[in-house]
């Protein structure tokens, strides 16, 4: 699970990730990632929408992006705020193809 200091917490944080952010698109996810300029700690916000399912899947699919980003903490530089958009095949995607979309976007992006 994803500390504290790691999460995004408030609506324009996400907003502004989202419109200044740097978009990757995978199969399943759209990952945006922003550099802020202080060296705090990478932080994650989930976006998974009505469209990906009912609230169960919804919230399984959260919950697999949440763990996948704590597998992925270390290859995330510092001062990065990453906002991943889950899309409608996430619902019936394995963890294997959503781990493949998140590390090949976030070894993109936060280099």
């Amino acid at each position: 699970m994803l500390a504290r200091p790691n999460r995004l917490t408030r609506g324009a944080e996400y907003k502004a990730v989202v419109r200044r952010g740097r978009r990757c698109a995978g199969a399943h996810t759209v990952i945006y990632v922003s550099r802020v300029v202080t060296d705090g700690p990478a932080r994650f916000g989930f976006i998974v929408s009505r469209q990906v399912g009912g609230a169960v899947v919804r919230n399984t699919v959260r919950r697999r992006l949440k763990a996948l980003c704590f597998e992925s903490l270390d290859a995330v530089a510092p001062g990065s705020d990453v906002v991943i958009r889950a899309l409608p095949s996430a619902a019936s995607a394995s963890f294997a193809e959503l781990r493949t979309d998140v590390t090949r976007c976030l070894a993109r992006r936060t280099t």
